[in-house]
């Protein structure tokens, strides 16, 4: 269907056909962030700490973001601002070294606490809204007030180094969610005397604050599919022939290719003129 318009570059389209009101979230503040989450502590399983005690040496393997808490709340005598509050949940996997034997694995809970301040405007609009439900009384979603929304993107953390440290004394209590409980298979140990381990972590985020908003905006046309579905009933041995040779599954690149992989993502991403991320390591970013 060529006479259709198709989303793209404007570039030679027909003019708009009408202007509509779309609903949707505007971006009024956001920022990107490189941090080095230094000596942070690993809260171990209970078999965990056991195997610690009498460890020689620890090595770090990885660390997987479980979750994120966000909390916005404004600022007294700033108008338009907010803090946002975020808690990374972090489960870390290391080795413990006991002897001559084969390492023994140590997983346990890191935890990081982060304010940011962001603008988000000001909206003091009451939010009504309902929610259809089929053969029965459409359903009343509670109210809710016009604050900004934050968003907080996050990859998976980079283990920079753990290291074991003798502590004495008592260690503050951990409120972690029973979700978070749920990802490990024994209990947390959160006590403040013997060794302890700590983590340092590398992160990369990006945090926004977003607003319910109403836009006008040009229209062209509805946006119909371009190709037809594929069938379930075609030959599989007809398609597996249209299939690329996978070369690079079997000769892995050059150290040369990841280097030029890597300059060539870094120069296209950061000297964009839409990137406005500054020194803060975009380039990283955008390889994820």
């Amino acid at each position: 269907m060529p006479e259709k318009v198709s989303p793209g570059p404007l570039r030679g389209n027909p003019p708009p056909r009408e202007a509509v009101c779309v609903h949707t979230r505007k971006v009024y503040d956001s920022c990107c962030e490189k941090e080095c989450l230094r000596d942070l502590r690993v809260y171990l399983t209970g078999a965990s700490q056991c195997i610690l005690e009498s460890a020689i040496n620890v090595k770090a393997k990885s660390a997987e973001l479980l979750w994120t808490s966000i909390d916005v709340e404004p600022i007294t005598y700033n108008r338009g601002f907010f803090t946002v509050d975020t808690r990374y949940f972090f489960k870390i996997t290391c080795e413990a070294f006991c002897g001559v034997g084969r390492p023994k694995t140590l997983t346990g809970l890191a935890v990081y606490d982060r304010r940011t301040v962001l603008f988000g405007s000001e909206g003091s609009a009451r939010i009504f809204s309902s929610m259809y439900t089929g053969n029965s009384l459409d359903l009343q979603n509670p109210e809710r007030s016009n604050l900004p929304v934050a968003v907080v993107e996050v990859v998976d953390p980079v283990v920079l180094g753990c290291r074991m440290e003798d502590r004495c004394g008592s260690c503050c209590s951990v409120d972690v969610p029973a979700d978070i409980c749920g990802c490990f298979d024994d209990d947390l140990a959160t006590g403040g005397e013997g060794r302890q381990l700590l983590v340092t972590l590398g992160q990369f985020s990006i945090i926004r604050l977003e607003r319910d908003v109403q836009l006008l905006m040009p229209a062209y046309d509805f946006c119909m599919p371009q190709k037809e579905c594929a069938g379930s009933g075609e030959d599989p041995c007809a398609l597996f022939q249209n299939f690329q040779f996978p070369v690079d599954e079997f000769f892995p690149p050059k150290e040369s290719d990841f280097l030029q992989n890597q300059t060539g993502n870094t120069a296209s991403n950061c000297g964009s003129p839409q990137n406005n991320c500054g020194n803060c390591g975009c380039g990283k970013l955008s390889r994820k």
